[in-house]
């Protein structure tokens, strides 16, 4: 039970929520309502959440010792000794295979996306992410692979615009949390080697031009959606998308986007405002008025 528990730590269930991008293709489609789609876009998020707590099992592996200097995280179950490298290791292997088997009940492409997420991970885990750029570069495509994975689950077709939205947003994310990580976790140089690769102003630059990539590519998506309803749905949700990056961006700025998920659940106007833009969205895909 001891091990179960500890397990289940290192899986860390609080950060499943980053897999919700999977929604993210269909929903752009238009087709998440579809009984057969959401079925299996609900699969794709399964499948990533089984996937990436894989990884954070050979993660947690890979990192132990650093781990065990760290103030916080030496209470992660490996680095603490409630979970042995072995165990964590058969632990992945198992969520790997599960999560393989359930993406196979969908199309080839998901467990082959699955696949490639899975070694890129690893090799991250214990040699890209002390890269600069290159560690950006990984983690911005790991956030890319679940924005698609709901597309290629469902066999829905993947416009250009989605990929630069859904591209340039991760690098938005990943470039803000290191920017964050910069300022406020100077004890994360031990296990992250990349931070002493960049400076404070390279990263502002890299997240303020992903961020404004990714508003124009939105805004050219947004306005390549309306069709024949009444009110602009799609075009207005470039408003409430805007402020959601302008209040993500704060928490950039403050040095407070280290963890995405902590911002996701903390910030409850941040909430309001993604409530406010899935509802727009929602309502252009079902062409209401």
């Amino acid at each position: 039970m001891v091990t179960l528990t500890a397990v289940f730590i290192t899986m860390r269930p609080r950060q499943w929520v980053k897999n919700l991008l999977v929604v993210a293709a269909p929903l752009a489609a238009g087709k998440i309502f579809f009984p057969s789609v959401a079925l299996n876009t609900a699969v794709a998020f399964v499948s990533f959440a089984l996937m990436s707590s894989a990884v954070y099992c050979v993660n947690d592996v890979a990192d132990a010792e650093a781990d065990r200097a760290h103030p916080s995280k030496r209470f992660r179950p490996v680095a603490s000794g409630a979970l042995s490298a072995g165990q964590a290791l058969i632990a992945a292997a198992v969520l790997a295979a599960a999560s393989l088997a359930l993406a196979a009940t969908t199309r080839w492409a998901l467990p082959t996306l699955l696949g490639i997420y899975f070694v890129l991970q690893v090799l991250y885990a214990y040699r890209l992410k002390h890269e600069p750029v290159i560690d950006l570069a990984v983690v911005t495509a790991g956030f890319l692979m679940r924005a698609v994975a709901g597309g290629l689950a469902a066999h829905l077709p993947i416009s250009q615009w989605f990929l630069l939205v859904a591209g340039f947003g991760s690098l938005f994310m990943v470039s803000g949390k290191r920017y964050s990580e910069l300022h406020t976790l100077g004890s994360e140089a031990g296990t992250r080697r990349s931070l002493v690769g960049y400076t404070a102003t390279y990263l502002r630059f890299v997240w303020s031009a992903a961020a404004a990539v990714t508003l124009v590519s939105y805004s050219l998506w947004a306005f390549e959606q309306e069709g024949t309803s009444v009110f602009p749905w799609h075009t207005a949700s470039i408003a409430a998308f805007t402020l959601g990056m302008l209040r993500y961006a704060v928490d950039i700025d403050l040095g407070a986007a280290a963890s995405p998920e902590d911002i996701v659940y903390a910030d409850r106007w941040l909430q309001v405002v993604g409530v406010i833009w899935l509802v727009l969205v929602a309502l252009g895909v079902l062409n209401v008025g």
